[in-house]
């Protein structure tokens, strides 16, 4: 049965509009719907929190059957404050190649049928350091069936708790 979020485009606008109504570690968000068709759209934007940690959040979802049918999230934290006006917009700060950030980890869809350690997860799966780029992990909390951006938001709220917050006083 697919889940309720994934239902509709309307239905998952208003996940994705609301989110810092129900995650008040959210800071700022830049998530974007963008349609591509009656039952098909993607998701795009960027999700701040404290201690300028960013979540990039790319999806590309299916409404007809319910899905996500792929994705990327980078976890990362800035070295410009998401306050300063010179913050690059998340088309960016998201790319790869941006320069002044810290890659934490990430996540993405892309299948390694050839690496046996990420079989049971497979596609899914969490680029980790030491070497990230090469260095990959099983991601059992990622599904293509039921949205992933409430793990992924806890899972660095989880983070932000064990630590101190880094923000100067106001």
């Amino acid at each position: 049965m697919p889940d309720e979020l994934l239902s509709s485009p309307q239905v998952y606008e208003s996940f994705i509009y609301t989110l810092r109504e129900s995650h008040p570690s959210i800071q700022r968000s830049t998530l974007t719907y963008i349609p591509s068709g009656t039952s098909f759209g993607r998701v795009e934007g960027m999700i701040v929190f404290r201690d300028q940690i960013v979540l990039c959040v790319q999806e590309f979802l299916n409404f007809e059957l319910g899905i996500i049918e792929g994705y990327g999230y980078e976890v990362s934290k800035s070295e410009v404050s998401p306050d300063d006006p010179n913050f690059p917009e998340a088309a960016e700060y998201c790319q790869a190649s941006y320069p002044h950030k810290e890659k934490l980890y990430w996540y993405d869809s892309f299948p390694h049928p050839t690496d046996p350690t990420l079989a049971s997860t497979d596609p899914h799966h969490k680029h980790v350091p030491p070497d990230i780029k090469r260095h990959r992990i099983p991601a059992p909390d990622l599904s293509f069936a039921r949205p992933n951006l409430p793990f992924l938001i806890g899972e660095i709220e989880l983070a932000l708790e064990s630590k101190p917050s880094t923000a100067q006083p106001g």
